[in-house]
């Protein structure tokens, strides 16, 4: 059985990547070899070896094994917008089969893959498809990252329902401190592991840029 993870958030900008590359830290630190994937992307730069985007490249960055940019990210889009309407203008299907045949070959390269989704949970990827289908088909448990932010216990608690309503294993959950000024951040995340009832993987605290190493050894992923 492949090991790893799925990277989800409670919306956009919650810190997917942050908690993504201090968690490849943290298993590179462990011992174990890791590869990554992140299947879709919307708001790449145009370089001269094609899109690239910032998160895919930093997560190819981090990992032990590092695969070339075009399988762990087959999807990338230049406008910022959601990732099946980018698909849409570019005249692009994103299809899942495909994801999946990368996925294989690149989880059977290393001890574990780490994998960061797009958007939220239920972001449409086609006109049948969202998210939570593609994290199906790889079955990989997920971890959510929640933004600790006004709104993130709704946004929370709906998402891990959804997850658990679709039988996808849940590893836990992080908060993810997204500002320095965040009012009763204790009590929001006390408020979360009451209500959650999943594995609480930690805390990690707001910085002014990402660390990977030091975001690390804030995941505690002992029992994910």
């Amino acid at each position: 059985m492949t090991k790893g993870f799925f990277i989800t958030g409670t919306d956009t900008d919650v810190g997917k990547t942050r908690i993504a590359l201090g968690l490849i830290n943290k298993l590179n630190t462990m011992g174990h070899t890791t590869t990554v994937m992140k299947p879709l992307s919307a708001g790449c730069d145009s370089t001269p070896d094609g899109l690239r985007n910032d998160d895919a490249v930093q997560l190819i960055q981090q990992a032990s094994f590092k695969p070339d940019y075009d399988k762990v990210n087959p999807y990338a889009f230049k406008p910022a917008i959601a990732p099946h309407l980018a698909a849409e203008k570019e005249n692009t299907v994103i299809d899942l089969s495909r994801i999946k045949n990368i996925f294989d070959e690149l989880s059977a390269q290393a001890d574990y893959i780490v994998v960061e989704g797009a958007g939220g949970w239920k972001v449409p990827i086609n006109k049948q498809q969202t998210m939570a289908e593609l994290a199906s088909a790889l079955a990989l448990p997920v971890i959510l990252v929640t933004g600790m932010r006004l709104g993130c216990l709704n946004h929370a608690i709906l998402t891990i329902e959804s997850i658990q309503h679709a039988g996808i294993p849940i590893a836990g959950w992080i908060a993810n401190t997204l500002s320095k000024d965040f009012t009763e951040l204790d009590a929001n995340i006390k408020t979360l592991k009451e209500h959650l009832e999943i594995p609480f993987l930690g805390t990690v605290p707001y910085m002014e840029k990402c660390e990977p190493q030091l975001t690390g050894q804030y995941i505690n992923i002992s029992n994910a």
